[in-house]
């Protein structure tokens, strides 16, 4: 992930990404077990939608990175909520994506932005590139965003 990192400017440290991807791997981990999230993750929304489990849900997890990784201030990253079939029940998805700091149109997101998701594999991170996640059309939730949660 540090490489993925890495390439999203010329001025971006290999420390500095190599901290910001230890971080996600870490607060990741932290998360699933607060969670105490279970597989496979829409089980887990079944005990969560049934009150078993508090939380869990992929927006609990992209959310709570977001602010988390919003309040370390990279000086080389932003990041950015992102979702996928917004508004249908059974499919919506939400995940988190890094930029370079000052990409905020929604052009440089889509192509430059790595899509972090902690939720799609019970907690191992996927990360890819924006427009290479077969998974998900990702739309950027620049209004989640301003509102800061």
């Amino acid at each position: 992930m540090s490489q993925k990192l890495q390439g999203l400017g010329e001025n971006i440290s290999v420390q500095e990404a190599d901290y910001l991807a230890w971080d996600i791997y870490h607060k990741s981990y932290e998360l699933t077990e607060a969670f105490e999230l279970v597989s496979p993750p829409q089980f887990h929304n079944f005990l969560v939608n049934v009150g078993i489990r508090e939380k869990g849900l992929c927006y609990h997890f992209s959310d709570a990175l977001y602010l988390y990784l919003k309040s370390q201030r990279y000086e080389s990253f932003d990041f950015h909520l992102v979702g996928a079939n917004i508004g249908e029940y059974w499919s919506e998805h939400n995940a988190l994506v890094v930029v370079a700091k000052n990409c905020i149109s929604e052009k440089c997101i889509q192509n430059n932005g790595i899509v972090i998701d902690a939720w799609r594999n019970s907690g191992e991170v996927y990360y890819s590139r924006f427009n290479e996640d077969m998974h998900y059309h990702w739309k950027h939730r620049s209004e989640r965003c301003k509102n800061s949660l």
